[in-house]
Parts: structure tokens; C-alpha cells; sequence
């Protein structure tokens, strides 16, 4: 952009991350809502908090509540919606932490998009694959009832769409395997790809 010239950091991304002990990343979970995204973010971050690890969630809806809430749910206020969570996941990664974003992000191009702002590696999707009928089951804030009433729309699953994702790193499906299970299956992929680097610690859970 004209007048705009990047400053530089004296301290880099890596010395920030070494300080911790960490390999930073982006979990990025995908799904519908109700699937389990948020409840399966904020178990992974419990696990990783406990083992020292420094780490921030960020939540669609308490997102929503500040940075994002000047957008709607059209297409494309969704797609600047997730264009601006990624720019904060990137900035968070950068700051030497592990960042477990929890967000609809029905579409491929978006999700691309966020991946394509981290280093190769540092962007672990977990696509949360529970049914849209277990989703609707749960209707945990009363949404799947009122968009079949009519009273929302645009809303995913119902009358707005979802790009199942192609090749995640991670698959879990919320209604066929615990919370615990489901953490555990987070962990063990940073464990398997070396992003946890703390010594003495006990990854495997209780």
C-alpha cells in the first residue's frame, strides 16, 4: 500500500516461540454449528495449559461480540469474517503461541485463505465431522429452530452451505467419541508432529 512500509521486529518470531518452549500454530476448528468445535477448542487448550504450554482461543461468537461485530451473515460478510480472524491467528502465531480458532468457516476459499497467511505446517485444520442431525439435536442456542422457522437466515446447514473439507489434518466426530477422546486426538497430532517441545511433561492424559 502507498505510504505503508512494514517495521521490522528486533525480537523475531522464533526467539518468541523458543522463550516458550513451543512450536506456534494455528488448530484451526471447522464445522457446523452445534458439531463441537468451541467445547473440543477449549478441552485441547485445558490440556495444553495444564502442560505449560502458552496458548489463546478465539470463539466465533465472542468474536462476534466485538472485533466482528459490524458483520452480518451474508457470504460475504462471513468471508471478511474469517479474513480478519485470520490476520489476528496470524499475529497471535507470530507472538510465539499455539492458537485454537473454533469457527463455522463453511467455505473452502476462506479456510484456504488462512492457511496461505502461516508457514507450511503451522495451519492443523480439524474438521469436526458431527452430522447435521446430531447438530440440530443439540441446537444448544435455540438457532436450528429458528432458522427452520424462518426467523435466520443465511444460516449453515439450513438454507446457506458448507465445503466439507477435502484433506484435514485432523477428522473427529463429536457424536461418536467423548470430549476427552476427542482433546486427546488434538494433542497427540502435536505430539506426533513435534510442535510440543516442553521436557518432562506427561502429553498422554490422565
Amino acid at each position: 500500500m502507498e505510504n505503508i512500509v512494514w517495521h521490522p521486529h528486533k525480537v523475531s518470531k522464533e526467539a518468541r516461540s523458543n522463550l516458550k518452549s513451543q512450536k506456534p500454530c494455528l488448530i484451526w476448528f471447522t464445522g457446523l454449528s452445534g458439531s463441537g468445535k468451541s467445547t473440543v477448542a477449549n478441552a485441547v487448550d485445558d490440556l495444553l495449559h495444564e502442560r505449560g504450554y502458552h496458548t489463546y482461543v478465539l470463539d466465533g461468537d465472542n468474536v462476534r461480540h466485538r472485533l466482528n461485530k459490524d458483520l452480518g451473515f451474508s457470504d460475504s460478510d462471513r468471508v471478511e469474517n474469517i479474513r480478519r480472524i485470520g490476520e489476528v491467528s496470524n499475529l497471535l502465531v507470530d507472538a510465539g503461541l499455539i492458537v485454537l480458532s473454533a469457527f463455522i468457516s463453511p467455505f473452502t476459499s476462506d479456510r484456504r485463505m488462512v492457511r496461505d497467511m502461516l508457514p507450511e505446517g503451522e495451519f492443523i485444520e480439524v474438521f469436526i465431522n458431527t452430522p447435521l442431525e446430531v447438530c440440530e439435536q443439540r441446537d444448544p442456542k435455540g438457532l436450528y429452530q429458528k432458522a427452520r422457522a424462518g426467523e435466520i437466515k443465511n444460516f449453515t446447514g439450513i438454507d446457506s452451505g458448507y465445503d466439507v473439507p477435502e484433506n484435514p489434518e485432523i477428522v473427529i466426530n463429536t457424536a461418536e467419541m467423548c470430549l476427552k477422546e476427542c482433546a486427546q486426538m488434538v494433542l497427540d497430532y502435536l505430539v506426533e508432529k513435534k510442535l510440543l517441545q516442553k521436557s518432562g511433561l506427561n502429553i498422554q492424559s490422565a
